[in-house]
């Protein structure tokens, strides 16, 4: 230390930090643009967009893209997207095959990659409007199966558009899925566009109202029972009745299958993920806990490569600590604690330079079933008969 004769301060920055929530809702979406201004929205490249309409407007008309922006804009949001342009094929296998792209090249699909490198986010929400819904010979959607890797090494979702056609045939396409983060939606939805009612995936639909739920309720509320703006029907009609168990909206949903129902507006119904672990089928605790997840590991630069000392461990796990209980008292999780476990950190481990952290959280599931029990009361007419009498009494007196 060099030599100083009077007085200097040091600052000394121990202590828990902040944990910054992760953005939730950042839409990553891959589709076509024939008439894009190409310098703009160039192939295969990632483009970052922020805010509203404004935003897109040099995206020209043609493609998949322009509708997906509308039915995202519809919501109400302004919206943080991903987007990926690619070359429109000559017959849809082509441009399938566009849409997944090359890993090694990281084109389609695979450029979402390089999102977090070029501009410091990540999508979370993945849609593919046009693109998810087929099943060239009988098997599983490409595109989707594309996504998947992505999904999971990301913690992004996945909203995949059925089959728009029947529900049996949208039961085959959910056969080809079991994962936590695939959440299917059939059928299609119509619009009004040009003076006559079309067709349109409902991903991008279902993809903005995700955002918006995220922003009015939070990340931690199902996006199913929310009505979908900007959209007249569904492509065919959904039988739905509540309390009604036999009803296709009903058989969907056992299924796994989120669908669009009319009840005081055109909402959303479905909660579940094609997940084969019950524990994980909520889309909605799935997000929560991808979002904690998240937070805590970002929050956590600070700690990389310091020495091991009782004051970083102290750090660390009142770090956490705060951002559970903050996270608890916001409603987004029931409970959380953290912990060292001592048959994990050994001085092997940490001699190595290797700490384990563990901690436990819950994310409130959504009350998809409700029971009423009505039960016949005859005693009641008694009741009815002492006050007859009274009043009867009453006005002979």
């Amino acid at each position: 230390m060099a030599y100083l004769h009077g007085v200097e301060t040091v600052e000394v920055t121990n202590g828990a930090r902040p944990v910054e929530v992760v953005r939730s809702s950042v839409i990553g979406i891959v589709g076509t643009a024939p008439d894009a201004d190409p310098e703009k929205w160039p192939l295969n490249t990632p483009v970052l967009t922020i805010g509203g309409a404004e935003s897109v407007s040099d995206l020209g008309a043609t493609g998949t893209l322009a509708d997906a922006f509308d039915a995202l804009f519809a919501q109400g949001v302004g919206l943080t997207v991903i987007t990926v342009r690619v070359e429109e094929g000559a017959a849809i296998a082509d441009t399938l095959s566009n849409v997944v792209g090359d890993v090694s090249e990281r084109t389609g699909v695979n450029a979402l990659w390089s999102a977090q490198a070029l501009f410091g986010v990540s999508p979370r929400i993945l849609i593919a409007p046009g693109f998810t819904s087929q099943r060239p010979s009988n098997l599983a959607n490409p595109v989707v199966g594309a996504m998947q890797g992505f999904a999971d090494r990301r913690r992004a979702v996945i909203i995949a558009d059925g089959p728009n056609t029947t529900k049996e045939a949208a039961y085959t396409y959910r056969q080809d899925w079991g994962s936590d983060r695939i959440y299917i939606v059939d059928p299609g939805v119509t619009v009004y566009e040009g003076g006559e009612t079309v067709v349109r995936p409902a991903s991008a639909y279902v993809a903005g109202l995700i955002a918006r739920v995220d922003r009015d309720e939070g990340y931690h509320y199902s996006p199913s029972n929310h009505e979908i703006y900007g959209i007249t029907g569904t492509a065919r009609p959904i039988d739905h009745f509540l309390g009604d168990p036999d009803t296709e909206a009903n058989y969907l949903n056992e299924q796994r299958i989120a669908t669009i129902v009319r009840d005081q507006g055109l909402r959303l119904w479905g909660n579940e993920t094609t997940s084969v672990e019950p524990l994980n089928k909520f889309l909605s605790v799935r997000r929560t806990h991808d979002v904690v997840a998240d937070s805590i590991q970002a929050a956590h630069l600070w700690a990389v490569d310091k020495p091991f000392s009782l004051q970083l461990l102290v750090d660390i796990a009142e770090t956490v600590n705060g951002f559970l209980r903050q996270m608890t008292a916001l409603g987004r999780l029931l409970g959380g604690r953290v912990w060292l476990d001592p048959a994990k950190n050994t001085k092997e481990t940490w001699v190595a330079g290797h700490l384990y952290v563990d901690y436990d959280a819950e994310a409130p599931a959504p009350m998809q079933r409700i029971t009423f029990y009505f039960n016949r009361n005859t005693g009641y007419y008694d009741t009815l008969s002492a006050k007859a009498v009274a009043e009867i009494a009453r006005l002979t007196a």
